[in-house]
C-alpha cells in the first residue's frame, strides 16, 4: 500500500500537484513513518507549497538518515533561507559544495545564496566555479551577470548577458537583464531579434512579459514612443493578470494608519534607542537608490539595500497579537514599542560591523513611519518624492516582482503615488524632526546644497565622497539602478514628455487628487 501511494505521489509531482503530493506522501508515512524517500519528496512538495517551516523540519529528519546527501543540504539550505536563517542556509550550501566539489548545482545554490546576503564576491567566485564546472549552466550565467552589475562591473554584466543570448537568442531572462542595465541601448537588430523571441507560439506568461518590456525599451531607443507605450500597456495587462492588487484596500489601509498615528502615542522609554538607522522611504523610480548610494558614501554610513526587517517585525507582532495592521496599535505600550525597536537593531546588527549607521530603504516602509518612529526615537527617515507623472511612468515602465501589483494600471499607480504622497505629508507633520523631504528634482538640479542638508538631517559631517558618489564601491541590489548610481549626477532623466497625450489620464487624475498642479 505504502509503495503505491509513492508511486502516487511521483505522478502528482509530474502533474505539479503539490497539494495532492502532500496528502499522498502524509499517507505514506502513517503506513511507513519516516521513510526517507517519501519525507525528502514530502519536503520539496512543501517547499513548492510555501510552507518553508515544514520543509525545514521534513529535510532535517531525512538528513539524520543520509548526512552526506549534497542535494540533500542544497534543499535544506534553501528552506533554511526562506524560512529566514540565512547563516544556518549558508551552513549546509557549503557543506553541499565541499561533499560534492563537481556539482555545478551546488555552487550555483550556493552562489545565489551569497548573492542574496550581499556577500557579493563571494557570490561571484561561486558562480564562476559553476560556469566552469558547466558552461550550459544558463541560471548560473544570469546570475553572475546580475551579481557583477550590483557590484559595478557593468561591462563584464553586459558581457555575461550577451553570451547567455549567445547560446540562447530568446532567453527572456537574457534580455530582461541587459535592459535593466539601463545605461545600454538596443540597437534595431536587437529590437528585430526581440521581435521574433516575442513571436514564438506557448511563451509562457512570465517570459511574455520579460521580453515584452525588454522590447519597449528597445523601441523607445529607436525613437518609437508610442508603439514602445502599447507594448509597456499589453506586458502590464499580463501582469495583472497574476498579481493581486487591492487599490481600494490599500487606500483604507492608508486612512487607517493615519488615522490611529493622530491619535497620542506613549513616550519613549528610551529617547536615544535607534540612532544608528536611517530609514529611505520612497516609491520605486524615484531616485532612494541614488539618495542611499549618496549617504553610504560616507565613512559612518553603510547600504544595506532593501532590507525586509521592519516590514518583518510589525509582521510578527501583527501575528503574535492576532489583529490587523494598524488596529493594534493604540494597545502597544512603549515596552512594547522599545522591544520591538531592540528587536530590529538586533537583526540589523550585520549592517554596523564596520560603520555605526545605516540605511534601510525598504520600498514598502512609507506605510510604517509612524511604527518606525515609536520603536526607534531617534531613526531619522528621508522620504524621497519625484514628480508625480515621472514616478508613474517609470514604475509602468519596469518589471517589478509579484509583489509590486499597484505598477501595472497606471490608474491604479496614480492612486499608489496619491496615497503615497498623502501619507507621507502627515509622517512630516506628524514628525517634522525626524522625517525630512527631499525632492529628487531639486538634488539633482543643485546636488551640494541638497546633499549638505540631508547629511546635516542625518547628523552627518560634510563629506566630500558624498558628492563623489558614483566613485563608492558597494554592492547595490537594484538592478535598475545599479549602473545609473555609478555614473555623475544626471539631469536628463524624464521622459514622460516623450509620451505625450499617452499620459494625458495620469495626469488629470493627479490634478484632480490635488498632486499635480494645474497646466
Amino acid at each position: 500500500m505504502a509503495t503505491r501511494m509513492l508511486a502516487r505521489a511521483r505522478q502528482e509531482w509530474q502533474q505539479r500537484r503539490f497539494d495532492a503530493v502532500e496528502q499522498s506522501l502524509a499517507n505514506v508515512l502513517a503506513l511507513a513513518p519516516g521513510e526517507p524517500e517519501a519525507m525528502r519528496m514530502l519536503g520539496m512538495a512543501a517547499q513548492r507549497n510555501g510552507k518553508h517551516a515544514k520543509a525545514v523540519d521534513c529535510f532535517r529528519q531525512v538528513l539524520g538518515v543520509w548526512p552526506d546527501d549534497s542535494d540533500l543540504h542544497v534543499c535544506l539550505g534553501i528552506a533554511l533561507f526562506e524560512s529566514g536563517e540565512p547563516d544556518a542556509g549558508l551552513r549546509h550550501l557549503r557543506r553541499a559544495c565541499e561533499l560534492a566539489p563537481g556539482s555545478a548545482s551546488a555552487w550555483f545554490n550556493l552562489g545565489e545564496a551569497l548573492g542574496r546576503e550581499a556577500l557579493s564576491q563571494d557570490a561571484i567566485a561561486a558562480l564562476r566555479h559553476a560556469v566552469e564546472l558547466d558552461s550550459t549552466h544558463v541560471s548560473a550565467r544570469l546570475s553572475l551577470a546580475r551579481i557583477l552589475a550590483s557590484v559595478g562591473q557593468i561591462d563584464a554584466a553586459f558581457a555575461g548577458y550577451r553570451e547567455v543570448l549567445r547560446r540562447d537568442p530568446g532567453n527572456a531572462e537574457g534580455w530582461f537583464g541587459l535592459s535593466n542595465l539601463n545605461t545600454a541601448r538596443f540597437d534595431a537588430a536587437d529590437a528585430a531579434s526581440l521581435q521574433r523571441a516575442l513571436a514564438r507560439p506557448g511563451l509562457p506568461p512570465r517570459d511574455f512579459e520579460l521580453l515584452s518590456f525588454s522590447f519597449a525599451k528597445a523601441l523607445e531607443d529607436q525613437g518609437d514612443h508610442a508603439q514602445a507605450f502599447e507594448v509597456f500597456r499589453g506586458a502590464n495587462a499580463s501582469r495583472r493578470k497574476r498579481v493581486r492588487w487591492n487599490a481600494a484596500g490599500e487606500h483604507r489601509r492608508v486612512e487607517a494608519i493615519e488615522r490611529v498615528f493622530a491619535g497620542h502615542m506613549p513616550a519613549p522609554q528610551d529617547a536615544q534607542l535607534g540612532s544608528e538607522a536611517i530609514l529611505i522611504v520612497s516609491i520605486p523610480r524615484s531616485g532612494s537608490t541614488l539618495v542611499e548610494q549618496i549617504l553610504a558614501s560616507h565613512p559612518l554610513v553603510e547600504g544595506a539595500n532593501e532590507i525586509k526587517d521592519m516590514t518583518e517585525v510589525i509582521d510578527a507582532e501583527t501575528k503574535r497579537r492576532q489583529s490587523a495592521f494598524p488596529l493594534w496599535v493604540p494597545d502597544a505600550t512603549a515596552l512594547d514599542w522599545q522591544r520591538l525597536g531592540q528587536e530590529y537593531l538586533a537583526r540589523t546588527a550585520r549592517w554596523r560591523k564596520t560603520r555605526p549607521r545605516f540605511t534601510d530603504k525598504s520600498l514598502v516602509s512609507w506605510y510604517l513611519v509612524g511604527a518606525a518612529m515609536a520603536m526607534l526615537p531617534a531613526a531619522r527617515a528621508v522620504v524621497v518624492r519625484r514628480d508625480p507623472v515621472e514616478t508613474c511612468l517609470a514604475c509602468f515602465r519596469q518589471c517589478f516582482s509579484e509583489r509590486s501589483g499597484f505598477a501595472c494600471d497606471l490608474d491604479e499607480m496614480a492612486d499608489y503615488c496619491i496615497d503615497f504622497l498623502r501619507l507621507t505629508r502627515f509622517w512630516q507633520n506628524q514628525y517634522p524632526d525626524r522625517v525630512f523631504d527631499l525632492s529628487y528634482e531639486t538634488l539633482v538640479a543643485e546636488p551640494e546644497p541638497a546633499i549638505r542638508g540631508l547629511l546635516d538631517f542625518c547628523g552627518l559631517e560634510f563629506d566630500p565622497a558624498c558628492l563623489d558618489f558614483h566613485k563608492t564601491a558597494r554592492t547595490v541590489q537594484s538592478l535598475p539602478s545599479a549602473a545609473q548610481v555609478r555614473q555623475p549626477m544626471r539631469r536628463d532623466t524624464a521622459r514622460s514628455a516623450r509620451y505625450g497625450d499617452k499620459l494625458d489620464r495620469l495626469r488629470q487624475r493627479l490634478r484632480d487628487a490635488g498632486v499635480l498642479p494645474e497646466s
